[in-house]
């Protein structure tokens, strides 16, 4: 079996999850991990698939990404096998929505040795005062003490938590 990556975007409407998942379902591939979600009024789908080492994706996908209206991306996987890496922390961010925050919350934490493996974003608050909220899965590779010293290092219009995770598996 062959891995890759597969991007969609496009317009946000029923049943576009439906429709990838059969097509690649009845074309012999199997999912791995996944990422979908609605950013604005479109909606992103990002899978990684294993199928046969000669399978034509982009032709497999041909009639659902015409049919719906996608725009389609596909990236040869990295790895060669399964490889799920688990979070150890969550972290979240409250601050006052300005340009660059995004930016300077995760240059601090990549510093301190975060690994992201979750990143979502949202606007909150009213017009007059929108608040951005991040809440980011991560693993912390130097360990937490670095993550807090680096969070303490912010800017004061900033509030982030850090949280531990426990995870088990199996």
């Amino acid at each position: 079996m062959n891995w890759s990556v597969l991007t969609l975007v496009g317009a946000d409407r029923p049943g576009i999850v439906a429709a990838v998942s059969k097509t690649l379902f009845e074309a012999g591939c199997e999912l791995a991990e996944a990422s979908m979600m609605r950013l604005g009024g479109n909606f992103a789908i990002m899978l990684r698939v294993a199928h046969a080492p000669k399978a034509n994706l982009r032709g497999i996908l041909a009639p659902v990404v015409h049919a719906m209206n996608l725009h389609l991306h596909i990236d040869e996987d990295v790895a060669t096998e399964a490889h799920h890496v688990e979070p150890d922390v969550l972290i979240t961010v409250y601050g006052a929505d300005r340009a660059g925050i995004v930016a300077q919350v995760t240059s601090a934490l990549a510093q301190a040795g975060l690994n992201i493996i979750d990143l979502e974003t949202a606007v909150g608050g009213t017009a007059e005062k929108p608040i951005y909220i991040m809440s980011i899965e991560g693993n912390a590779s130097a360990g937490m003490e670095k993550l807090q010293q680096a969070v303490d290092g912010l800017a004061k219009d900033i509030e982030v938590t850090l949280i531990p995770i426990d995870t088990m598996v199996g």
